[in-house]
């Protein structure tokens, strides 16, 4: 994808703005990057919405919802935040951070229990109801992903809404009274017909599509085989080390699962011991017990 444009020698913000889904991008060729501006006003633009983010790099950030008609300003496009997957990784994930509060603050604008207009709450991230008193904050999602080993190969499936040739480890989504093991035993079982065993935690990642937080785990194949429910799965199949499909960018979870058990069978020509050590540093996870 390239580098993030940087505009050195200036104090003012990033605008990490939003159509829709499609964030605001320069249009810098082959960089990557979002506005600087004391406001948005001074792009000709009016937001909806804005709320500060945290800072990346020294520079303070700035989530903001536009109208959806919406016209970019020159040198600038609009841009699905999938698309820039392939990035600098803190600017991915604050580009996610700025999008799921954007999100947040379009989905809850009335409350679900009376219908009443929500106004800002008692912290920073918060929406209150005048009427009932109900208090919204921003919603999480918490899924299971989940790379499943036997002896040196890996369980992955490709979902219909991925890019063409593109296979990961599984994923799904915890539901309400199940703890994170149910969860995985059902979403593995219902997807590709296969039992797990010897379930070890990896790390998490938030993940903002659109707003889940991703709880990576590794675990072993006891049984079963391979049946794929057609509704959540395109293709599956055990994979070795030596022969991977195409995987998900080096952003995700997913990625640095895969790249660690590679990296432990020490048989791809384009991993490493070295490049093993960046998949954990890369999401802040440690080792998970053999």
């Amino acid at each position: 994808m390239g580098t993030i444009s940087r505009l050195a020698g200036t104090e003012a913000p990033l605008w990490f703005a939003f159509r829709g889904d499609q964030l605001l991008i320069l249009d810098n060729g082959g960089s990557v990057g979002v506005p600087r501006a004391a406001s948005l006003e001074d792009l000709g633009l009016e937001a909806t919405f804005q709320r500060e983010v945290g800072n990346l790099d020294g520079s303070r950030c700035w989530a903001a919802e536009l109208g959806s008609g919406v016209e970019e300003p020159e040198g600038m496009v609009f841009r699905d935040l999938r698309s820039l997957w392939g990035v600098d990784e803190n600017f991915f994930l604050k580009a996610g951070r700025a999008k799921q509060i954007v999100e947040w603050n379009r989905t809850h604008r009335f409350c679900g229990r009376c219908g009443a207009e929500t106004v800002p709450g008692p912290t920073e991230f918060a929406k209150e109801c005048p009427r009932c008193g109900m208090i919204f904050y921003p919603r999480l999602s918490p899924a299971a992903i989940v790379l499943v080993r036997r002896g040196d190969e890996v369980l992955l499936a490709r979902s219909p809404g991925f890019p063409p040739g593109m296979y990961s480890v599984l994923a799904g989504f915890v539901e309400p009274g199940e703890s994170i093991e149910e969860t995985i035993s059902r979403e593995i079982y219902e997807e590709v017909g296969v039992e797990v065993a010897n379930v070890r935690y990896f790390g998490s990642q938030p993940w903002p599509f659109p707003n889940s937080l991703m709880l990576g785990f590794i675990a072993d194949y006891a049984s079963g085989e391979l049946r794929i429910d057609p509704a959540e799965i395109e293709d599956a199949g055990w994979y070795p080390v030596g022969d991977l499909p195409t995987l998900p960018p080096r952003v995700s979870i997913a990625r640095a699962m895969i790249d660690v058990f590679v990296a432990e069978h020490n048989r791809h020509p384009e991993v490493s011991k070295a490049s093993e050590q960046d998949a954990l540093s890369r999401l802040r996870m440690r080792r998970p017990s053999s």
